[in-house]
């Protein structure tokens, strides 16, 4: 004769199951302060940040283009007329899921120099005394590309037989 077995009593095996998930989250770490650091994204520093210390270490009417670039490295960018200023710009920027890159700190600092290369002046240019850029959104149009949806994933039915591709034609000789 097979003898079965009672059924669990599921009242006595819920406190069982609350201790278990009380040690369960007392092992969890320690969680930072705001929720929303741990779905952040990486941040990406982008450039040569100039600090404060190295801007001290540079002397106007006394350090050259050369010191100058052995101290920051090279520019990020020169003026364009006369190249008698160089720009150091730094970015710090986040990829947000589904958004594109965004910008959430940017730093420029300026070196000037005279005509015989000495560094004439230091500053830093702060975000409201940037101009504000507005980028032309036109694209310049390439002929072939205006595939449908449905083109794109049915474009190859047809084109190859049961034996393969179709043998191309050759330029003679």
């Amino acid at each position: 004769m097979v003898r079965l077995r009672p059924p669990v009593n599921i009242r006595a095996c819920a406190p069982l199951a609350a201790l278990l998930l009380l040690v369960g989250c007392a092992s969890l770490p320690d969680l930072p302060e705001r929720p929303r650091e741990i779905f952040a994204t990486p941040v990406v520093y982008r450039g040569h940040a100039v600090t404060e210390a190295e801007l001290g270490q540079l002397v106007p009417g006394v350090s050259t283009r050369a010191d100058v670039q052995a101290l920051l490295g090279s520019p990020s960018h020169a003026s364009t007329f006369g190249g008698n200023e160089w720009y150091y710009i730094a970015a710090v920027s986040r990829t947000r899921p589904a958004r594109a890159l965004s910008v959430t700190e940017r730093r420029v600092v300026v070196a000037r120099f005279d005509d015989a290369g000495v560094l004439r002046e230091t500053r830093r240019i702060e975000e409201a005394e940037m101009p504000a850029v507005a980028f032309v959104r036109r694209e310049t149009p390439t002929p072939g590309g205006d595939m449908t949806i449905l083109q794109a994933l049915f474009g190859n039915i047809g084109r190859f037989g049961p034996g393969g591709p179709a043998p191309q034609a050759t330029p003679g000789p």
